[in-house]
C-alpha cells in the first residue's frame, strides 16, 4: 500500500477531501521527523512508539581497500508497535493465509 492508497482510503472512509487528508498526513510526517530529530519520542497508545535507537561507536572494515574506519555513535529512527497492534496482526486471517 502506498501513501496515495492510504490517503484515498482515509478520504473514502471519513468523507474528508483528499487534499485535506494529504495535508494532514504530510503534517503528521513532518511532526514525527521534527520530534525525532529533537530526540523526543512519540507515543501513540494502541499503535506504537516512534523512537530513536542509539548505535554505539564501532570499527568497520572496508574489505576492498583492507582498511579500518571508525563509525561514531549515532541515532537511527525506529518504530516499535504496541502489543495490541502486534496481536491484531498475528491473529488476522490474511496473515494466517499467507503463511500456509
Amino acid at each position: 500500500m502506498t501513501k496515495a492508497d492510504v490517503i484515498a482510503e482515509i478520504a473514502e472512509k471519513t468523507g474528508i477531501d483528499k487534499a485535506d487528508v494529504t495535508q494532514t498526513l504530510e503534517t503528521f510526517f513532518s511532526v514525527v521527523k521534527q520530534s525525532l530529530a529533537s530526540h523526543e519520542p512519540i507515543y501513540v497508545r494502541g499503535f506504537g512508539s516512534f523512537i530513536n535507537k542509539r548505535r554505539a561507536r564501532k570499527v568497520a572494515r572496508n574489505i576492498s581497500k583492507n582498511t579500518a574506519m571508525v563509525i561514531d555513535e549515532h541515532f537511527i529512527p525506529s518504530f516499535k508497535p504496541a502489543k495490541v497492534f502486534v496481536e491484531q496482526v498475528k491473529t488476522s486471517e490474511n496473515t494466517k493465509a499467507s503463511v500456509e
